[in-house]
């Protein structure tokens, strides 16, 4: 039977609440840029700008800036009204300074054919390797009604997850820090996904799928060199199955991303990719951000998901999970369920960082 890996999109009908809502400098360049590119109404973001309110002074070079990047005649009149409103306000803080780029060379074509084979075989036999435990899974679902990358937080799921016999189960737990029962993982409705526990390396790694991997280069994660690999899967190839639950509407996406591997251990530690061939689809972008970590239960060390983050959406909407893996134990029936949420994982843990020396 074919392993399926599935992304579930509900577009639920939200719009965030932008009146009063606080932003700094960067934030307000970053908002203006963004609406450009994805071709907003002037109008429409002049009215969202005139609602903001900025946590630091605006400049007119600031705004001259963003004049030349595209911003329409209205935004500009409300960028130019915030000068005076914000002229007792601090200044923006310098840009960080940029870091000295540290390089290294690739390794040797047969080295990187080397690492590839093992780094193959390690990902089609991952679930063989695995315990059956149970974790707590974390889902803080985020929605942003205008696409311009300004998320408010919707909802927060937490799910009892139990992995045995190479099988996920998911049983809900708390809903917004509520108690439910009887709430199954596919009646949570919104965006929903599944096959991080292998399901997605084994798609990519086996024979039938033809992916075409090359090198990239090194990066830093959670503190240890890290080989990257480019990787393309074509949607004929794929099984990546994509389900809009608003149109009723489903296909098969190809999709292309980065690989990160653990030059020791030769695990992936790291999969970004992004979803291929949905230009007449009604999800337009899917994104995906999953991340691995070395975790111990009873005494032994795997390397098993710590973060998956997925984004998807319209030109005009967005939605984007991030689901976090914590408290793994060996599997018991006894196992006791803990009520309440752990605090989200930092960003500095899942952020790639350049070489070191």
């Amino acid at each position: 039977m074919a392993r399926l890996s599935k992304f579930v999109l509900l577009l639920m009908l939200a719009v965030p609440v932008w009146a009063q809502r606080q932003m700094s400098v960067a934030q307000l360049e970053e908002f203006v840029k963004s609406s450009i590119q994805l071709k907003h109404k002037d109008k429409d973001v002049a009215d969202i700008v005139k609602t903001l309110r900025l946590t630091q002074k605006i400049s007119a070079s600031t705004i001259e800036d963003l004049q030349g990047y595209g911003a329409g005649p209205r935004t500009l009149e409300a960028l130019r009204a915030l000068i005076p409103i914000t002229a007792a306000l601090p200044t923006p803080p310098p840009p960080a300074p940029v870091a000295p780029v540290f390089t290294l060379p690739p390794p040797t074509a047969a080295e990187q054919a080397a690492i590839l084979e093992e780094v193959r075989r390690n990902s089609l036999d991952y679930t063989d390797g695995l315990p059956n435990f149970i974790c707590t899974q974390v889902t803080r679902r985020y929605i942003d009604g205008s696409a311009n990358g300004f998320w408010q937080l919707n909802d927060t799921i937490q799910e009892q997850l139990s992995f045995v016999d190479k099988k996920e189960d998911y049983k809900v737990v708390l809903v917004n820090n509520l108690p439910v029962k009887n709430v199954s993982h596919n009646q949570l409705g919104g965006t929903t996904s599944s096959g991080e526990f292998g399901t997605m390396l084994y798609q990519i790694f086996k024979p039938a799928t033809q992916a075409e991997i090359s090198w990239e280069r090194w990066a830093t994660l959670r503190g240890r060199r890290t080989h990257v690999f480019a990787f393309r899967v074509l949607q004929k190839n794929s099984e990546y199955l994509i389900a809009d639950q608003t149109s009723g509407r489903e296909m098969i996406g190809g999709y292309h991303g980065l690989l990160y591997a653990d030059p020791e251990t030769k695990m992936i530690m790291r999969l970004v990719m992004d979803v291929d061939g949905l230009q007449n689809f009604p999800i337009q972008r899917i994104h995906l951000d999953l991340n691995y970590d070395f975790v111990e239960i009873s005494g032994r060390q795997y390397v098993l998901p710590l973060k998956a983050e997925l984004t998807s959406g319209t030109a005009r909407y967005a939605s984007r999970n991030d689901v976090e893996f914590r408290r793994y134990e060996r599997f018991s029936a006894d196992a006791k369920i803990i009520f309440d949420v752990p605090d989200e994982i930092p960003a500095d843990q899942l952020q790639e960082q350049p070489i070191n020396k």
